[in-house]
């Protein structure tokens, strides 16, 4: 029995490669660079994300919400309650309300913790921030400083 030139290619065995093509290791049509992802503001080092962006932010959301904004700024100090270097973003609302959000190091992604004092007195408790969140961003920080601000009656005609 002879071999007919129309059988399919599965019985021909296996196909040459044409001259000069090189394989490819990706479906992705030729000529088009791969689309690279558009830097995310948190990508900045944490000395220029957090006052030329996140400080401002907060001070936008916490005003949103009918009162006036916070004053905030940034500072490599003591951590509040348990002392030892930290970076934190301390801010003062009218009464004086004051609160501080701590960064173990200069990174949003770095543990943090929160605590905040009534006028007059010191802050006596700590409290984790977004211990569950592998990577933070700038709306998640925004959204949840807010929220804690105004769980404690801090922000607006509450």
């Amino acid at each position: 029995m002879t071999r007919d030139a129309t059988a399919s290619p599965a019985h021909r065995g296996p196909v040459p490669a044409k001259a000069g093509a090189a394989a490819r290791p990706s479906a992705k049509p030729a000529g088009k660079p791969a689309a690279r992802k558009k830097p995310q503001p948190e990508d900045q080092p944490f000395g220029e994300f957090v006052p030329g962006l996140l400080i401002p932010a907060m001070a936008q959301a916490c005003a949103a919400h009918g009162g006036s904004a916070p004053t905030l700024q940034l500072q490599e100090a003591p951590m509040p309650v348990v002392g030892g270097q930290c970076w934190r973003i301390q801010g003062e609302l009218p009464g004086p309300r004051r609160f501080w959000l701590c960064f173990e190091k200069p990174d949003i992604n770095s543990r943090k913790t929160f605590t905040l004092a009534e006028s007059g007195q010191e802050p006596s408790l700590l409290e984790p921030f977004l211990v569950d969140e592998k990577r933070v961003s700038m709306a998640l920080l925004v959204a949840r400083l807010v929220q804690r601000l105004n769980g404690q009656k801090w922000l607006g005609p509450n």
